[in-house]
């Protein structure tokens, strides 16, 4: 009797059920597509120069770690089903149905329609791996074609996790259906709203703030007093007695709210403390651009600790601006008579005051996560893509050998080795070399040999005939040279006015072997690599081979491409075996190192796809739990609503114009946590995109950047509007029933 009273209900609700079957499905098919890759089954031909079980063992940990949230989700998704279906157990309890039975009724319900979410979820999910496979292969430079593959240990792994989940929340479902008193469950959705006033979570929020204030206050005063010089600029001035005078302004206000505490009302304090957040974000914000700008000693931690108080300003911004939306719409609804007593206004008036109480911690919340899933979105490709194009700079040539002089104060210890090892281990495995190139790498001075203070190291200088063998290795032209003159090369990061600021001030260099003259070809940027380059520097000198026969060499590199790819296991042992001969740390304090371009490709793209896999995957699930939490929120209050609809009807309200108010109170709900969270998401990723904006330029592109962005902005305008329509026609369909 009860199985068929469970498929009874279930046929009947299955309306009710249609958000929590969709999110469980689509959470299903993301937790399978991203986690097929790293089955035991899949073997992607990707090449002996790659190793598949770092990026599978990797990418499976974050997967499961990221889909906790999912418990998050599927207990707020019972839950609204449980608020929906009071009336109807409080029923079934007063015809004599014990509360136990009708928890596990309901129970056997929600499994049924999670077991349906599981079946759909798991072939979906094949479909979606395709995408996955594909991103991946691309991601390595190989071909892609479908396979349609049914993973047993992910489809094993899939189930469990979720008829966990399940388990695990229908046992809290039918402790709270047995612990709920059946008048409660009768009267549920007949309560009033609570009355519009503070309460203890945004009284927390503004305690914090304060407190935050103060710590602003103090590093500003700090930062004034040991690096303020009266000779800055006006924008740099601005910066240091903006961040003492904003944060001062903050704490002044809420004295003066304190001490007026009669006459200022809630509002009116968080009202200044919202502007005052928006003024500390800007000042805090121009710490680091200004101190890029004009190179000012104030150091990473200081960079570090003003990027935390932007980010706070930001939280607190999104806090009091969403408090304050019902304050902000009563202002206007009072001062516009127009707009009030329009049409139907004032019953969309009341909809929306009547909930901002009870809505605004969940939807400041929603924005805060929103905000991280759109940062994440954005975040995922532009880490991805400058990782790889420093992968492009650092696996330059199959075998780089370098040496360091850091830690060596002896003339006698500096490195002067050709490395057989190397050669040895090659024609062993029959590994013919294309190129081969050992070099040195010099000081201009002997003097600047013991010049150890960091970010202050010497330029180094290569031979020009050296040089030109690692063009040739490269495919570039090579470079000529006066017999006094000299030239740069610079790394790909280094920016336009670095270069040219720099031989501005280096038209001639003074060296061991007498004063050279800068050459009209002052500087070449074609990329050599990142180890033909002193410690902390961006530049290295092309001097005459006779003048540097008369220079200290203080670094020995060999770098090597071969004519065939060295697999991974060959990669791996003559690391080893390298390593074990030249240790990073010797008894002479020379250090030694070695780069092998398959390990570290093999290793960089792992790397990165997990990274992108993972910050995707959060990102799409974090953006899942906000839409869904905002749809059942609607849906739950289509119910109480189902009433005050028709009493519009019975007033002669037309249909078209109830489904205008329908657009628009929706429209509210959805758009302001979202719009507030792309306002926000839009700063803190322009922020962040200015930040690394050399790198950008160096590895990736802005064309690049903005494609990427907008495919983003697709994906997740597509989201929004799949979760804003479906709730709309479930809505107008709740308040015609």
């Amino acid at each position: 009797m009860y199985v068929k009273l469970v498929l009874k209900n279930a046929r009947r609700s299955v309306k009710d059920y249609l958000i929590y079957i969709v999110t469980m499905t689509i959470c299903v098919a993301l937790f399978y597509s991203f986690l097929s890759i790293a089955s035991s089954y899949y073997r992607p031909d990707i090449g002996s120069e790659y190793d598949f079980t770092l990026l599978s063992d990797g990418l499976k940990a974050a997967i499961c770690l990221i889909t906790l949230l999912v418990l998050f989700l599927i207990h707020f998704v019972n839950r609204y089903m449980l608020q929906r279906r009071q009336k109807e157990f409080a029923v079934q309890s007063v015809m004599g149905m014990e509360q136990k039975i009708i928890g596990r009724i309901f129970f056997a319900e929600t499994f049924l329609m999670g077991t349906l979410s599981i079946v759909i979820g798991i072939f979906l999910g094949v479909f979606c791996s395709q995408f996955i496979t594909a991103l991946l292969l691309t991601s390595y430079g190989k071909s892609y074609e479908l396979t349609w593959i049914l993973f047993p240990d992910t489809v094993l792994l899939t189930v469990c996790f979720f008829v966990c989940s399940f388990l695990l929340v229908g046992m809290w479902n039918i402790h709270a259906i047995q612990k709920a008193k059946i008048m409660d469950m009768l009267l549920s959705g007949r309560e009033n709203e609570p009355a519009l006033k503070r309460s203890r979570w945004i009284s927390g929020v503004i305690i914090l703030f304060e407190g935050l204030s103060v710590w602003m206050l103090l590093t500003g005063i700090q930062k004034v007093w040991f690096y303020y010089d009266s000779r800055f600029a006006l924008p740099v001035q601005i910066m240091f007695w903006g961040n003492i005078l904003f944060p001062a302004m903050t704490l002044l206000w809420s004295v003066l709210c304190l001490i007026k505490k009669k006459k200022a009302s809630d509002s009116t304090l968080l009202s200044g403390l919202l502007v005052c957040s928006v003024l500390n974000a800007c000042t805090a914000a121009s710490v680091p651009a200004l101190t890029k700008e004009y190179y000012l000693a104030l150091g990473s931690g200081t960079i570090h600790q003003y990027l935390v108080f932007v980010l706070m300003d930001l939280l607190f911004f999104i806090c009091a601006f969403l408090y304050l939306a019902g304050s902000f719409l009563l202002a206007w609804k009072e001062k516009s008579s127009k707009h009030r007593y329009r049409q139907e206004a004032l019953f969309f008036f009341g909809q929306i005051l009547s909930k901002l109480n009870t809505t605004s911690k969940t939807m400041t919340l929603i924005c805060i996560t929103l905000v991280l899933a759109v940062f994440l979105f954005i975040a995922a490709p532009i880490l991805v893509n400058w990782a790889s194009g420093y992968l492009d700079i650092r696996s330059m040539y199959d075998v780089q050998i370098y040496s360091g002089y850091n830690d060596v104060y002896e003339e006698e210890n500096l490195p002067h080795d050709t490395y057989n090892l190397v050669t040895d281990f090659l024609a062993e495995h029959k590994l013919e070399a294309a190129y081969d190139c050992t070099f040195h790498l010099y000081l201009p001075n002997k003097d600047d040999f013991h010049s150890r203070s960091k970010y202050d190291f010497p330029v180094a200088a290569i031979s020009l005939s050296d040089y030109n063998a690692i063009r040739e290795m490269l495919g570039y032209t090579p470079v000529s040279l006066a017999e006094n003159a000299f030239t740069t090369q610079w790394k790909s990061i280094a920016e336009t006015e670095e270069i040219d600021r720099f031989l501005e001030s280096h038209t001639h260099v003074a060296t061991d072997a007498g004063t050279l003259t800068l050459s009209k070809q002052s500087f070449y940027e074609d990329p050599i690599g990142e180890t033909a380059y002193n410690s902390y520097t961006n530049v290295l000198y092309v001097f005459p081979d006779k003048v540097c026969e008369r220079l200290l060499p203080v670094m020995q590199n060999r770098y090597i491409t071969t004519k065939e790819t060295i697999s991974y296991e060959n990669a791996r042992q003559l690391e080893k075996i390298f390593t074990a001969e030249y240790p990073e740390e010797t008894d002479k304090e020379t250090s030694y190192g070695i780069r092998l371009s398959t390990l570290q490709i093999n290793s960089t793209k792992a790397s990165n796809f997990i990274l992108q896999a993972a910050m995707l995957y959060g990102a799409v699930v974090l953006m899942v739990i906000c839409l869904t939490i905002l749809s059942l929120q609607q849906l739950l209050d289509a119910d109480q609503y189902k009433y005050r609809f028709s009493v519009l009807r019975k007033l002669g309200v037309e249909e078209p114009r109830i489904q205008k108010l329908v657009l628009k109170q929706l429209g509210v709900w959805f758009g302001l946590p979202v719009l507030v969270a792309v306002i926000v998401a839009a700063v803190v990723i322009a922020y962040f995109v200015q930040s690394i904006s050399a790198e950008i330029s160096a590895y990736i592109g802005v064309t690049a950047l903005l494609l990427q962005a907008g495919t983003t902005v697709s994906i997740l305008a597509g989201l929004f509007l799949c979760y804003f329509i479906s709730t709309w026609i479930l809505f107008s369909r709740s308040i015609h029933s």
